[in-house]
């Protein structure tokens, strides 16, 4: 069973609060329930998250 707690992330784009699993790791992306915008968690640790705006995931036509 996850657990989700809400902690003191906020959106970059819209500031509500970010919903982040417990155990979450970095490297992992996170959407905003308000606005939709994805963020990487960019350090997780026991003191607390860290997250910058996801990378777009842009095509390579193939290459």
């Amino acid at each position: 069973m996850s657990t989700t707690v809400t902690t003191a992330v906020v959106c970059l784009v819209c500031d509500s609060a970010l919903d982040i699993e417990s155990g979450s790791e970095k490297g992992e992306i996170v959407e905003c329930g308000t606005c939709g915008q994805e963020h990487e968690l960019t350090n997780a640790s026991a003191s607390g998250y860290e997250v910058s705006l996801a990378p777009e995931v842009e095509e390579d036509w193939g290459e």
